[in-house]
């Protein structure tokens, strides 16, 4: 049984590692404060996108899209609103578009409607991009008004731990197990009355939530936005990637993933960007080969039978050479 499976250990576990997170700024530099907050970004963003995909089996490449538009009225408000209700209101945003695109595109399922929620990602990039030219006469906005970094990093690490937290709750709830019901057969859950469309929406909207929340609180990070700095793909791709190398469907899968790739990001992408993306695509390739669960589901028992089936293959090795000798 993985540790994302017992309930009664999860709240204390999470406290404990949202406090030693808490106190990093007390202690550490500016640069170490700078990487935990990307590692905090990701948490939320591959945690929250697992709450729903993990279950559901759905692959919605639309993280992007919440994510910038999150940003986007996050730079719109903050002169306007206090911080935390800039953070609040891209939240919300987020889940009016998660609505209207999860009630277009949520009943396929596939690569259908992984290719729909990532072309629908390029259209709301490309609509802000067309309204910005044609409406504000420039493409991008300048944040004047920021808050302090120590207020950017608590609020980072409030939304990961809600994110987790939630996560936490979804799958000991009703929702959690009609999520995982239409993993399993989404036809056998509607004949058990499960309203399976409400129930995707209402997943897709949490997952929207706090990726647009996640980029208003970090939009403040760049002096100037555009439309391909907070829509940019990789944000997406990389949100994904980390979900599916953790593991999907388990709880801590995520998180340990996000921290590990974050690190790994920043140790390789500027200097070996090409490194980076190589060591990405390789580990998400033996990932699905050998760890379909992702890492999360390491345990004893894997390297006892990957040893096993090493041994078998060297003594068919062995077999076989001694066949062609003989021969």
């Amino acid at each position: 049984m993985s540790l994302g499976r017992i309930p009664g250990r999860d709240v204390p576990i999470l406290l404990a590692l949202a406090g030693g997170a808490a106190t990093l700024p007390a202690w550490s530099s500016d640069f170490v404060v700078s990487m935990a907050l990307s590692c905090l970004m990701y948490v939320a963003l591959s945690s929250s996108w697992a709450l729903f995909c993990g279950p559901t089996r759905y692959m919605s490449l639309a993280t992007s899209a919440f994510f910038g538009v999150g940003a986007y009225v996050g730079a719109l408000t903050l002169d306007q609103l206090p911080w935390a209700g800039a953070i609040a209101l891209g939240a919300a945003i987020a889940v009016l578009v998660a609505a209207a695109m999860g009630s277009a595109v949520l009943h396929l399922r596939g690569t259908y409607f992984a290719v729909l929620t990532f072309g629908m990602t390029e259209l709301i990039r490309l609509a802000i991009t067309y309204a910005e030219k044609e409406y504000a006469g420039t493409v991008g906005r300048v944040l004047v008004v920021v808050p302090e970094p120590g207020t950017v990093y608590l609020t980072m690490l409030a939304l990961a731990v809600l994110a987790v937290a939630t996560a936490i709750v979804v799958r000991s709830s009703r929702l959690g197990l009609a999520l995982a019901g239409i993993g399993g057969d989404e036809q056998r859950a509607q004949t058990l009355g499960v309203n399976t469309r409400r129930v995707k929406v209402i997943g897709f909207a949490i997952t929207a939530a706090f990726a647009g929340a996640t980029g208003a609180a970090m939009s403040v990070r760049w002096t100037y936005i555009d439309p391909m700095t907070v829509f940019n793909p990789f944000i997406g791709f990389q949100t994904v990637l980390i979900a599916l190398i953790g593991g999907a469907a388990t709880l801590w899968g995520p998180l340990v993933a996000a921290v590990v790739f974050s690190l790994l990001a920043e140790a390789l992408r500027l200097q070996l960007p090409q490194v980076y993306m190589m060591a990405l695509g390789l580990l998400l390739i033996l990932s699905v080969l050998y760890l379909p669960d992702g890492l999360a589901s390491l345990r004893p028992s894997t390297f006892s039978g990957w040893r096993r089936e090493f041994a078998a293959w060297r003594q068919a090795r062995r077999a076989r050479a001694s066949e062609a000798r003989d021969a």
